[in-house]
């Protein structure tokens, strides 16, 4: 495929079978896979079988891994290994490819001589290259005495065999916390493989920190992109290829998780400005990432009855009908900048999103400078679009698919142009506000079932610029809630995703009500909290009550006045602060058919959290809540 790097993923990063793996590899578009030996022990058929699998579905087979503990070691071992290594060579042949992962030798009995490593690894090479074949030389970062990949440089230059050269991966010099930049000083045609992972930052054992935790580039925090800036500064034109060891990854769908692995290297590739190989044509960058300026509404799946009950919903919550859609069963309610819009269209993806999921969030609608850039941005990553029937004049939204099949849609506002609203509905006159407007929508948290946080994270990030903030653990009465929230470099955008592994959290029983992921709390943003929660509450709206012992605390913990103190009180608000004397001031309602509920905040000072401070108190008072209601 000209224009990159071939692209290339180790069939241990997926689930199933190897045939699953290959058939999934291919569907999804990568240009080849590394052979992990598990997977090929496991395999019911020959190694020819896989090669004949593999090229009828136009992958090549892009190296056999991996080859353990075999240089460095005493007699009778030595002699022994380069025997094992004669019978990998004919398992390599069979398979179709010719190079192999040899990794670091982690045993004991491993001699910590580099000219012994040295002489080992050209008698291998030696051997290998009488058949036609290839030896790369890796540094495992837990290795007994070559942990570095300066050190396995070393080991192959000492060894000098043109069938010998170095392998390099992200993880393994990133972990270490090793310096990648001089790779670009390396010849690249003695650099053999560049295999690419992410991972949290973790302290802990770096053995079970590679077993368990990578991830792909993208969803990790390691500087994965200035790794592979300085290996493509050598001249380095082979495969770019993905090597995850990640549990969850394990028992996902397998197309999902190739999914994401391609998106992430053409992410990785275009970020860090790869140049394309010799001889090929230059690549079409990637369009840039687009400008948000916010959101510009969220669509509620409904049917007519689940419509009627929301409308009333919203109503307490001081939102008007403004507007029926030309030509579709579609409303629009509006309360100042917020637009919130059910969709009832029988044969529409709303209402095939009602039927699985029940009244819920099915679009959201992002304000973006070029809604045909970004477009193009999101295919090029490889995100699947859709079209819904529209009437003559109605305005063409672009639409992709989030992971979990919600609809994100492209609305480009261009200034002294009619807005989507006036081109699609008919607009109802506006009545004076009910209680203070809202200023607009200022974060939308999504409820992703457990294993489901790194695709959202790529997705965000590679479609949209979104950067991941620092993930925290939030207790809620029946376990823990992991929240990660992604904000574009403005902040005009806000989408705080969580997770459980515990099914009766307030996130877990979401998931359960909606069948799937999706988005379970809508904050708006208001000029004055007090003003907004006091009018709130005097329209009935369903405030959340928060128990007073969180009051006794709160005076404990900030130097507020008492008559505000009385006020957050009064009317159920939640206050939280931050190092620089920024606050938030918020307050919840209670939720519509136990599925999402609504918060306002007031944000003053650059307080640029989501008062994760008072989460424990909220998820317990919804508990509660909930609980009564029930009973």
């Amino acid at each position: 495929m000209p224009g990159h790097h071939s692209r290339s993923i180790a069939t241990v990063c997926l689930s199933g079978e190897l045939t699953d793996k290959l058939e999934a590899a291919a569907n999804i578009g990568f240009d080849g896979v590394e052979i992990f030996e598990n997977d090929l022990l496991t395999f019911n058929g020959s190694p020819a079988d896989v090669r004949r699998m593999a090229a009828d579905l136009g992958l090549a087979i892009t190296i056999f891994q991996p080859f353990r503990d075999f240089e460095a070691m005493p007699e009778p071992q030595r002699r022994r290994n380069l025997d094992r290594a004669e019978r990998k060579f004919d398992v390599m042949q069979a398979l179709g490819t010719d190079l192999v992962l040899v990794c670091s030798n982690v045993q004991e009995a491993c001699i910590g001589d580099p000219a012994r490593a040295a002489a080992d690894l050209r008698d291998m090479a030696e051997r290998a290259a009488q058949r036609g074949l290839r030896v790369g030389y890796e540094a495992l970062a837990w290795g007994r005495h070559t942990r570095r990949w300066r050190e396995a440089w070393d080991i192959v230059q000492r060894a000098d065999h043109p069938a010998l050269g170095l392998i390099v991966d992200s993880f393994h010099t990133l972990a270490l916390k090793d310096d990648p930049s001089g790779l670009a000083e390396l010849p690249g045609e003695r650099i053999f493989f560049v295999q690419l992972a992410d991972a949290p930052l973790y302290d802990m054992d770096v053995l079970q920190w590679s077993r368990h935790y990578r991830n792909f580039p993208g969803q990790g925090q390691l500087p994965v992109t200035g790794f592979l800036r300085a290996v493509l500064a050598s001249g380095y034109s082979g495969p770019l290829s993905l090597e995850i060891f990640n549990d969850e990854f394990r028992a996902a769908p397998v197309r999902q998780t190739a999914r994401d692995g391609l998106r992430s290297l053409i992410l990785a590739e275009a970020g860090a400005a790869a140049p394309s190989a010799p001889g090929t044509v230059p690549a079409t960058p990637l369009p840039p990432v687009p400008r948000l300026s916010g959101i510009e509404f969220l669509e509620f799946a409904v049917n007519e009855a689940a419509g009627r009950q929301l409308g009333d919903f919203l109503g307490g919550l001081g939102f008007q009908l403004a507007g029926r859609h030309r030509s579709k069963a579609v409303e629009l309610y509006r309360q100042g900048q917020v637009n919130l819009v059910l969709n009832s269209e029988p044969d529409s993806a709303a209402a095939s999103h009602f039927e699985m999921h029940g009244p819920s969030v099915c679009a959201m609608g992002l304000a973006v400078d070029d809604a045909a850039a970004a477009a193009r941005r999101a295919e090029a990553l490889l995100c699947a679009s859709w079209n819904e029937k529209r009437g003559v004049s109605e305005r063409l939204l672009p639409a992709l698919r989030a992971p979990n099949g919600a609809l994100v849609l492209l609305v480009e506002n261009q200034p002294g142009r009619p807005t989507l609203w006036d081109d699609d509905f008919h607009l109802l006159p506006a009545a004076p506000p009910a209680g203070p407007p809202l200023l607009g929508i200022d974060h939308v948290t999504q409820a992703l079932a457990p294993g489901q946080m790194d695709g959202f994270v790529l997705f965000y990030r590679g479609v949209f610029g979104l950067e991941p903030e620092p993930q925290l653990d939030l207790p809620d009465p029946q376990g823990l809630v992991h929240s990660r929230a992604m904000v574009n470099a403005g902040g005009t955008v806000r989408l705080p995703l969580n997770t459980s592994e515990a099914r009766e959290t307030a996130t877990g029983r979401f998931i359960s009500a909606a069948a799937g992921a999706g988005v379970h709390h809508i904050a708006f943003l208001v000029e004055d909290a007090a003003a907004s929660a006091a009018a709130l509450a005097g329209s009935g709206a369903p405030l959340l009550p928060i128990p007073g012992n969180y009051y006794d605390d709160l005076s404990a913990r900030f130097a507020l006045e008492d008559a505000e103190l009385e006020a957050l009180r009064r009317l159920n608000l939640l206050y939280d602060q931050d190092a620089e004397g920024g606050s938030f001031r918020h307050a919840y309602t209670t939720s519509f058919a136990n599925r999402f509920f609504f918060e306002v905040v007031q944000r003053r000072g650059g307080y640029r959290q989501f008062g994760a401070n008072n989460a424990a108190v909220r998820m317990a008072a919804q508990a509660r809540f909930e609980a009564g209601r029930r009973g």
